[in-house]
């Protein structure tokens, strides 16, 4: 802290992977709690005579990007979570490419009850994802898929039918566990907005 040196910080996201973030600094210390605050700084290049005059500044800015890191790894543990308990497959397709999988929030980021937990997420692949974030497919709370009227009707060509239109009516994959599995009030909530959008 002293030397303002900067460090590598390995967050754990969930049990054995961890998340990097740096370059990171030691900004306070308590060594009567034996603990101390660490602070993201992405500014690689030195700071130039005005900036560093200003501490002001300097904590504005580092605040900003700490916020960012922490959403960053917030959004990553999500992804870990949902992924391993829907067993590394989209719930709509059952694809098994991890690098094509996400973890979509039933109810967003924003939401009052859209918490970053396995209830309120689902494990999509990159198109259904998008797909659902933009109400073209919705689930419903007896978890099934609905595909919006005009795209079930749109004729196109074989990704259209086959990776949306196919999937009308079925069921989703959903975790064993009964405290993993989607919560049915977060998808209620979600699939009237998906009504209202269509």
């Amino acid at each position: 802290m002293q030397r303002r040196t900067p460090l590598i910080y390995l967050h754990g996201i969930v049990q054995g992977p961890y998340e990097p973030a740096w370059p990171v600094f030691i900004v306070e210390d308590h060594p009567e709690d034996l603990t101390f605050i660490v602070a993201v700084d992405d500014q690689v290049v030195a700071s130039t005579d005005w900036q560093a005059a200003d501490p002001a500044l300097v904590s504005a800015r580092r605040q900003y990007v700490t916020a960012v890191v922490r959403r960053r790894l917030h959004q990553r543990g999500f992804r870990e979570r949902v992924l391993r308990a829907y067993q590394m497959c989209c719930a709509i397709c059952r694809l098994r490419h991890d690098e094509l999988l996400e973890a979509a929030h039933i109810l967003p980021d924003g939401h009052p009850l859209g918490e970053p937990v396995i209830p309120n997420g689902l494990a999509l692949c990159k198109l259904h994802h998008a797909a659902f974030d933009r109400y073209l497919i919705g689930v419903t709370p007896d978890l099934e898929v609905t595909v919006r009227l005009d795209v079930l009707e749109e004729i196109d060509g074989p990704m259209l039918q086959h990776g949306l239109q196919g999937f009308q009516g079925r069921r989703i994959h959903v975790p064993r566990a009964d405290h993993l599995k989607p919560n049915r009030d977060f998808l209620a909530e979600r699939y009237d907005l998906f009504r209202r959008a269509s």
